[in-house]
C-alpha cells in the first residue's frame, strides 16, 4: 500500500492520507458491537392495573365507643376478687394449727394387741409437741411398763407387736415369761444425745422409747450393758434387739455410741427412702 505525505510547511501537520484511505474502505455493516443485556438486569415494565389490597374484615374493626344517653345506666365495672381472710394475714397466719390425724383405727389396733392406755391433753413445748399422745402402762399378757409410757398411738402400737416377740425369746431363752420392761425415758423435751444444740430427738415427738432392762417372774432381771453376764442372757439381749429393728426406724445400744451403752434407743424417725438405722 502506498502511502502519501502532503508537507505543509506554515502549520506543520502531516496527513496520513494511506491510514484515512483505509479507515474509509471498512463496510460499516461489517463492524463488531457491543453484547445485548441479559435479561436478568432489564427492569420490568411497570404495571397499569395492580389490583387494591382486600379491606379489612368487619368482625376485625373495633366498634365505635357508643356515646351515653343521657337516661341510659352507668356500665357497672367487672367484679373484683373477695379480700385475703384476715385469719390467712399477719399474726393471725402464725396462730392457724393444722387438725392432727385421726388416729382412732390404731387405737382400735393397739387395744386388739391388749395394751392398757389411756389419752393425754395435747403436748406442746415450744418445737416439742404430741398433738394426740398416749399414757401407756402395760401390753399384752400383763407386761407393765415402769414408769409408765408416753407415747404416740404409732410407737405404742410397734412397742406392743415388739414386746410379744419379746415374751417369746423370753419363755425360749430364759424359760421364764417375761413381766415387765423398765424404761429409762420415753417424752422428753431435749436434743440429740442430751446435747442442747443438736437436732431434737425423737423423744421430743413422743416417738421413741429408752429400754434399761427386762423383769421377768422366776429369775433376776436383765439390764441392757456392753457385757452382759451369762451366756442365755448374751442371747437373750441379741435376739430382742434384733426383732426390734422390724419394728422400729431406729435401734441403737450398747457398741454404737457412748450415750446408748446402758440401753436400748427404740424410734419411729422418718427417713429418706425409708431408710432404717440398725445399730
Amino acid at each position: 500500500m502506498s502511502r502519501v505525505v502532503a508537507w505543509s510547511a506554515g502549520c506543520g501537520v502531516v496527513l496520513l492520507l494511506g491510514a484515512a484511505a483505509a479507515a474509509q474502505a471498512i463496510p460499516p455493516d461489517t463492524a463488531p458491537k457491543p453484547p445485548e443485556r441479559p435479561a436478568g438486569l432489564v427492569p420490568a415494565p411497570p404495571i397499569a392495573d395492580a389490583p387494591a389490597p382486600p379491606e379489612r374484615p368487619a368482625e376485625l374493626t373495633p366498634a365505635p365507643a357508643p356515646k351515653p344517653d343521657a337516661g341510659a345506666a352507668i356500665p357497672v365495672p367487672p367484679p373484683v376478687p373477695p379480700e385475703r381472710p384476715a385469719d390467712l394475714s399477719g399474726e393471725a397466719a402464725l396462730a392457724l394449727t393444722v387438725a392432727p390425724p385421726d388416729d382412732e383405727a390404731c387405737r382400735t389396733r393397739l387395744k386388739r394387741l391388749g395394751a392398757a392406755f389411756e389419752p393425754l391433753p395435747p403436748i406442746a413445748e415450744g418445737q416439742c409437741t404430741a398433738p394426740l399422745p398416749l399414757k401407756v402402762t402395760a401390753l399384752a399378757d400383763s407386761i407393765a411398763l415402769r414408769p409408765a409410757a408416753t407415747l404416740t398411738c404409732r410407737s405404742a402400737e410397734e412397742l406392743a407387736r415388739w414386746a410379744t416377740e419379746v415374751q417369746v425369746e423370753a419363755q425360749r431363752a430364759l424359760g421364764k415369761p417375761l413381766a415387765a420392761l423398765d424404761l429409762g425415758g420415753t417424752y422428753v423435751c431435749r436434743g440429740q444425745n442430751h446435747d442442747v444444740d443438736a437436732k431434737l430427738s425423737e423423744h421430743a415427738f413422743a416417738d421413741a422409747i429408752d429400754v434399761m432392762g427386762f423383769t421377768f417372774a422366776g429369775r433376776p432381771p436383765i439390764v441392757v450393758r456392753e457385757a452382759p453376764g451369762e451366756a442365755a442372757e448374751v442371747a437373750f439381749l441379741k435376739a430382742v434387739r434384733g426383732k426390734a429393728c422390724a419394728y422400729f426406724r431406729t435401734v441403737l445400744g450398747p457398741g454404737s455410741n457412748a450415750a446408748h451403752a446402758n440401753h436400748f434407743h427404740l424410734d419411729e424417725r422418718e427417713r429418706q427412702a425409708g431408710h432404717r438405722l440398725c445399730e
